[in-house]
């Protein structure tokens, strides 16, 4: 989505990373003291209005945002009125991806099946040491997948007419779709067509999934994906 987004040419975003990482990071709060003071640090990631030019906007890809409970009442301190997108994918795949990603990154030392079984107790005790506020991120391979209770929290500060959701399999089928709908809720010009689609990002490494995994994430999810159907009213189908 991020590869897609910077080819319109009334969106900008950092030059100089992808993921900045400013509402769910603890790092540059020790520098900056607390959020509001980092507020210039934050903006100095994207070009000025006078660079970009009139009716063009900036944005960031950092999907941690979704997951970690501060970063709602953060963002919406600094700029409550952001436009947020959420693009997400049938969390028993998402589960099943991100396994594989820290497999390849060589962080995740446990078979699939536990590693999913002992998700909560590797989250808590990180949780619990000093400074591992990102520790959301890194084994949060069932948790990312809640995504009613993670947008409930946005809900809390923001109206749903500045949060658009999208579907990975809709996004994946037919892009030129879901970019037009996203260019139409950022008030950019819905009419461009991205020229490059070419696939980013694509995953590699992975292995044959156990039907007993598959069968554990597909109970595991199944209230949590009804939640997020009540909450939203929309089905995606999972």
């Amino acid at each position: 989505m991020h590869d897609y987004l910077i080819q319109h040419p009334q969106l900008y975003s950092s030059p100089f990373k992808k993921e900045i990482h400013f509402f769910d990071s603890s790092t540059h709060q020790k520098k900056t003291n607390s959020i509001k003071n980092g507020e210039i640090w934050y903006h100095a990631h994207f070009p000025s209005r006078r660079e970009r030019g009139v009716g063009s906007k900036t944005f960031e890809n950092t999907p941690n945002y979704l997951l970690h409970p501060l970063v709602p009442g953060r963002i919406f301190d600094l700029i409550p009125e952001v436009k947020l997108v959420a693009l997400l994918r049938n969390p028993a795949e998402r589960a099943i991806s991100h396994y594989f990603m820290c497999r390849r990154k060589k962080t995740e030392p446990l078979p699939m099946l536990e590693a999913f079984q002992q998700e909560q107790a590797r989250l808590e005790k990180a949780l619990n040491d000093q400074g591992q506020e990102n520790a959301f991120s890194r084994k949060s391979y069932l948790s990312g997948g809640r995504y009613a209770e993670q947008l409930e929290r946005f809900f809390r500060f923001f109206p749903a007419e500045q949060i658009l959701l999208l579907a990975s399999e809709e996004f994946f089928i037919d892009p030129h779709k879901s970019l037009r709908r996203v260019f139409d809720f950022v008030s950019v010009d819905a009419d461009f067509k991205v020229p490059n689609l070419t696939p980013r990002n694509v995953g590699t490494g992975r292995s044959e999934v156990s039907p007993a995994v598959r069968e554990f994430l597909d109970e595991y999810f199944k209230p949590f994906n009804q939640a997020l159907y009540d909450l939203t009213g929309q089905n995606f189908g999972w």
